[in-house]
């Protein structure tokens, strides 16, 4: 007999002991928000209700209680029907979980943090060589949430954790949110700066986005620019630096922009909504590395025209390739010479500081 809350209630250990060991590596921002969404999550609120601050800040209180009192605790196998399974055996949990509706994740995310997750499968499809799954209620979850990841031939989509993310992209955009997010929420029939209209139709927004963020998982996987082991090791090379923040963005945008990846998908389909969405929310390196998406979204606005649209996806590719490009020369040779440091300070001077950007400005963001 398989007792899921049972196997849920020890992901979710595994889960707090990594919450503890890797929450200093949020900012103070960062683990704001991850702790708001975690007792969300935790108290079965929809994403658009707020408690009193007072009963947030005790269970923030206890909950920093618990990791200090796990933190130096070693992960704990998987124990389904007497069998012990290591924490990142997902296929071996998932042999038995699957059949009965319900789908393990285990592996590593943004700096290289081991992340878990138990939810209940609400689709599974096949798309080419790649195995989709849209992934429902959550049993079992952390602090740190991926709408979407990808994982040798399988695509993971998590509509929960997706419902949470584009609330708050909403939601805190307020009504500084700009043209493009009230042009994305307007094909809905909303009004930016009113996040009181949008629970009823969120369902739709993120059953809609869901397949645009499929395609950017898609792009990852697809595209060979930037090689994939390369990548990880320079991501493991510089964690926490302003080179690994460059990385994740050159990474995303050559997705993005690849034939089976974010925009393609978009201009192809003529998602008006999601165009809106993806220009809104482009922030960061990413906007830093993608300045003519706003011109181009500005003249479709005006005109409708998705030729300006396609311009901006070359320009774009064709950026994000000589950025994967010169990264890849860089940490080659500095990892031949076995001087790192000389590499990582190469590539801020030579892709960071044109942007006007330097290591310490990324490190404050």
């Amino acid at each position: 007999m398989v007792d899921l809350r049972e196997i849920a209630a020890q992901v979710v250990e595994n889960c707090t002991v990594m919450d503890a060991q890797h929450a200093g590596g949020f900012s103070i921002c960062g683990l704001a928000l991850r702790l708001r969404d975690l007792f969300k999550w935790e108290q079965g609120l929809e994403p658009w209700v707020e408690r009193e601050s007072g009963e947030v800040l005790d269970w923030i209180g206890r909950r920093e209680e618990t990791w200090e009192a796990v933190a130096d605790s070693d992960l704990r196998p998987i124990l389904i029907s007497g069998k012990a399974f290591d924490p990142f055996d997902e296929e071996g949990v998932n042999a038995i979980l699957e059949p009965r509706g319900c789908l393990y994740g285990a592996g590593l995310a943004g700096g290289l943090v081991p992340v878990f997750f138990l939810a209940r499968i609400e689709e599974k499809r096949r798309m080419g060589d790649l195995t989709v799954y849209v992934l429902g209620r959550e049993l079992a979850r952390g602090l740190l949430t991926l709408p979407a990841l990808t994982r040798d031939h399988t695509v993971i989509l998590r509509r929960e954790t997706a419902r949470r993310f584009l609330w708050d992209r909403i939601f805190y955009a307020g009504e500084g949110g700009g043209e493009a997010l009230g042009y994305a929420l307007g094909r809905y029939g909303l009004r930016a700066g009113r996040p009181g209209e949008v629970p009823p139709r969120l369902d739709a927004m993120v059953r809609d986005e869901l397949e645009v963020i499929l395609r950017h998982e898609l792009g990852e996987f697809r595209d060979r620019t930037f090689d994939r082991t390369t990548w990880q090791e320079v991501i493991a090379a510089f964690p926490h630096t302003p080179v690994e923040l460059l990385a994740r963005a050159v990474k995303d945008l050559l997705a993005d922009t690849h034939e089976a990846g974010t925009l393609r998908y978009i201009i192809d389909e003529k998602r008006h909504a999601s165009l809106g969405f993806y220009t809104a929310f482009l922030d960061g390196l990413r906007k830093a590395l993608f300045p003519e998406m706003a011109e181009a979204f500005s003249g479709f606005q005006e005109g409708g025209d998705w030729s300006g649209i396609e311009r901006a996806l070359r320009a774009a590719r064709e950026r994000a390739s000589h950025h994967a490009a010169v990264i890849t020369e860089a940490y080659e040779r500095g990892r031949a010479r076995g001087d790192l440091p000389r590499a990582e300070a190469e590539i801020e001077e030579r892709l960071l500081a044109p942007l006007g950007l330097h290591g310490k400005d990324l490190a404050e963001g």
